[in-house]
Order: C-alpha cells, then sequence, then structure tokens
C-alpha cells in the first residue's frame, strides 16, 4: 500500500472503533467520532468547526482554501453513525477494526467511515506536500445521516447555512465502484439521481367489538387488506434520465444494442409523464421490467432497484387482546418515489388504500437528479479512468437516499462519488448494513489515489 493508502486504512480502523450506532428516535452518539476527525484535521492544518445539535450528536465541518479563490466551492461530505449490528451473527466483533488478509473487518467498513478516512487522508497528504485543492473544498461529516438527519445534514442546513457559502456541488455516497459486470466487463456507476423518501402511515378505523362476533367493520382487516394490495401492486416502468443512459451504457459495455434497437422502444418516463392505465398497467411501449432486467443480465442490479417507485409494507400495529377486535389499526410503509413522480405515487396510493384507509407521510424527503454533462461529472469519471482505463463509467440512481436531500436544499447539485476500485467475487451491495461487512485494503488505496487526483486537480 501507499503511505496514503496505509493512512486511510488507520483512520478507518479507528472510526470502526468508536461505536457511532444510530438506533433511530434520538438514540445515537456520534461525538467521539466527530472529535477524532476534528483532531486528524487539525493536525492537517485545517481548522475544523464541531457542532453539536444535540447531547452528543455532532458534526464537524471545514474549509480548505483553494488555489482559485474565485472559483465556486465544491462540498464533500460523509456521515459519522453506522446502523447497529448483532456480534452474535459477525465473524469478527464489529467495532473492533479488525484487518485480516488483507481486509479491514467492521460496521461503517463501506457504509460509510471508510470514505470519511479517505477523505482525511487526503487532507493529510495535501498537509505534507504543501499541495491545495484548485477550489475551495468544504468538508461535512454528519451525525444522523442513518435515520432522519434531524440532528445532522438537515440541522446544518437549517441553522448554520453559512459554513457552506460558495458551494455549487456537493459529492457524497454512494457511486464509483467497481460492478463486474462480465469478462473484461467492469462498470463505475457515479450517481447522480437518488430516489425520494416517503414512509407513510396508514390508519384504518372500524366499530370495536367482540373478537367471537361477526364484524365487517373490522379495523385489522382493513388495514390487512389496504398493506396487501399495496405490497403486491406492480408499478409502472418509469425510466427517468439518468436510468436511460445508465441502460444504454450497460447495453453498450457488453456489447449489445439498447433493447429492441433503441432507446424510443425501452419504456419511457419524466417529470409530468402520465400514468400509463392506471394501478397495476404494464408499461406500454417497451420492456416489461423483467423482461428489461434479464436484457441487461447482472449489471441489472445497478437499476433494478429505480426503474419505478415502489412502496413495501414494513410495520402493522393493531389490538391489544386476542378476543377484542380493535378500533384502530396502523401500518407503515417505505415508500421510495423518483424525481418527475411523485404526484403518480400520491394518486397511486390513493386507489391502493381505498376508502375504508387513510394515509399520511411520516417522514418524507424529495428526489434528486443532477445534470449528467456538467464539468464535476466529466471530472469525476476522468479521476476514475486514470485509475482503471478499461472501466466504463454508467449513470446511477441510487434506489435509497442520503444527505445529498437537505444540501440541495441549498442550491447544490449533488452527486455519489466514494470510488473503490474492487476484485472480482467481492459483493460490495451485500456490505450495506449487512453482516460482516468489510472491505480490502487495496480498495481504500485505490480510493485516496482517485479522491485526491479528482479534488487536487480535476474537480470543476
Amino acid at each position: 500500500m501507499t503511505p496514503a493508502g496505509a493512512e486511510a486504512a488507520r483512520f478507518a480502523a479507528d472510526l470502526i472503533r468508536i461505536d457511532t450506532t444510530n438506533r433511530g428516535g434520538g438514540d445515537g452518539r456520534e461525538r467521539p467520532a466527530a472529535e477524532y476527525v476534528a483532531t486528524r484535521l487539525a493536525e492537517a492544518g485545517v481548522e475544523p468547526t464541531l457542532l453539536e445539535s444535540a447531547p452528543g450528536r455532532a458534526n464537524v465541518v471545514a474549509r480548505v482554501g483553494g488555489r482559485e479563490p474565485e472559483a465556486s466551492a465544491l462540498l464533500v461530505h460523509g456521515h459519522l453513525d453506522v446502523v447497529p449490528a448483532d456480534p452474535s451473527s459477525w465473524t469478527v466483533p464489529p467495532f473492533a477494526g479488525e484487518i485480516r488478509d488483507g481486509v479491514l473487518w467492521g460496521r461503517g467498513a463501506v457504509d460509510m467511515k471508510n470514505a470519511d478516512a479517505v477523505l482525511l487522508a487526503v487532507v493529510s497528504q495535501w498537509a505534507r506536500s504543501g499541495v491545495r485543492p484548485r477550489r475551495d473544498v468544504v468538508l461535512a461529516f454528519t451525525a444522523d445521516e442513518e435515520d432522519t438527519a434531524q440532528f445532522g445534514a438537515q440541522w446544518l442546513v437549517q441553522r448554520h447555512p453559512e459554513l457552506f457559502d460558495g458551494c455549487t456541488e456537493a459529492i457524497g455516497e454512494s457511486g464509483a465502484f467497481t460492478f463486474h459486470a462480465g469478462p473484461g466487463q467492469r462498470l463505475y456507476p457515479i450517481a447522480s439521481a437518488e430516489r425520494g423518501t416517503a414512509w407513510l402511515r396508514l390508519t384504518a378505523r372500524g366499530r370495536a367489538g367482540h373478537g367471537a362476533k361477526p364484524n365487517p367493520e373490522n379495523a385489522v382487516t382493513r388495514l390487512s387488506a389496504a398493506m396487501a394490495r399495496i405490497g403486491t401492486h406492480r408499478w409502472p416502468v418509469r425510466l427517468i434520465p439518468t436510468v436511460q443512459a445508465a441502460v444504454e451504457a450497460i447495453a453498450a459495455a457488453a456489447g449489445r444494442p439498447p433493447p429492441q434497437g433503441g432507446p424510443g422502444a425501452l419504456p419511457q418516463g419524466g417529470p409530468g409523464a402520465p400514468p400509463q392505465g392506471g394501478p397495476g398497467a404494464p408499461p406500454q411501449g417497451g420492456l416489461e421490467a423483467e423482461e428489461l432486467l434479464a436484457y441487461l443480465g447482472p449489471a441489472s442490479a445497478l437499476v433494478a432497484g429505480t426503474i419505478r417507485n415502489s412502496a413495501n409494507p414494513t410495520m402493522l400495529s393493531a389490538g391489544y387482546k386476542v378476543n377484542v377486535i380493535p378500533d384502530e389499526a396502523v401500518g407503515y410503509v417505505d415508500g421510495r418515489v423518483l424525481p418527475g413522480f411523485e404526484e403518480e405515487f400520491r394518486l397511486t396510493l390513493d386507489e391502493l388504500t381505498g376508502p375504508d384507509v387513510s394515509w399520511a407521510y411520516a417522514h418524507q424527503e424529495i428526489p434528486l437528479e443532477a445534470p449528467l454533462g456538467a464539468p464535476v461529472m466529466a471530472s469525476m469519471a476522468r479521476a476514475l479512468l486514470a485509475e482503471d482505463p478499461g472501466g466504463t463509467i454508467v449513470p446511477y440512481c441510487m434506489s435509497g437516499g442520503t444527505d445529498a436531500k437537505h444540501f440541495a436544499r441549498l442550491g447544490m447539485t449533488c452527486y455519489g462519488f466514494t470510488p473503490l476500485v474492487l476484485p472480482e467475487g467481492y459483493d460490495y451491495y451485500a456490505m450495506f448494513h449487512g453482516t460482516d461487512e468489510r472491505i480490502p485494503l487495496s480498495a481504500l488505496d485505490s480510493a485516496v489515489r482517485i479522491m485526491y487526483r479528482f479534488l487536487t486537480s480535476a474537480a470543476a
């Protein structure tokens, strides 16, 4: 490994050993990790600002001055919290930060203390070499991304927007990792879009009564029927520009023409496109979802979660005794919405819930889509391909959400770029929130080189 890569590995292992588990509902503590980050930044000559939004919920923001102060600034952000990990199901203790056979294990090794460590290593490398980035780079290490961002990015944007003055673009998770799609096919998906968050609370009301008597106004039955309709609904295919471009790039990398001879034959979509036939109807004038994914082969995993809206029932709550029919039943649904299709989502939920069940947003965040032709997108691609000239850049829409949703409210266009050159056989997707989360040290080494190249000279 290079010295900077070894430093990134050390920083990542140190951060993993700091348990920043976010259990949701305000139960989290990122401050020890924030203090660690602030110390590393100060050692590199960068003045950190540590901001605590609530006891223990801390964020760090710092600005590295660029060679061209008149240029717009670039925000690079990463979160410090991680999801819970059950030690009994792990091969190694999830917060040990253990290195085995050239692999770093632990919660956060992928999501996303590895990327935080890479940023710290790049800043340290700048300090040692006396190099500065071309333009101002604002670094933000946030709390609470794994829940609602109430104590992290959302709070920073609402309470301290001045820290991000001049930032026109933001770079965060996730994207720019190697996806091995077949022999010689190394795809690098750079995220330029993400679906919006639509967590729903469904409420069914009925008539309370004895469990032994007939009751056609049973709230549990009404809720169960609505949840079943939502869970089995087939959402129509809607290809936003990012996903359309991804499909074409994946097909080209495999040496195939776009499905059915051209983009016009694909299921089309875009902001304001009308529903095609209502709930359950197949896409008209294009491939069914299953046909499209089968055509793309293994690389279909890059688009499978973003070719349409989705809504998955996740929680149910009703009653207090087995022989009492309650007058209310409540359920929760995890909905995700493509840019431009929020109204279609709402109308479909109205129809699927029916007259006996009401619904409301328990938590809602906007979808995002950034321009594919922007100079910063080209700069990221150049930095990646300099490391792997045989790779193929693929636009990418994230199925879930990130802190980018909040920074976009300050007028920034947001991309996902946490580069990693990964070996074949490494299941990157399985590492997110999974058991035995781990990252090869070689990937951290490549990440430092790519991010240093991008931030130092290429970020436009």
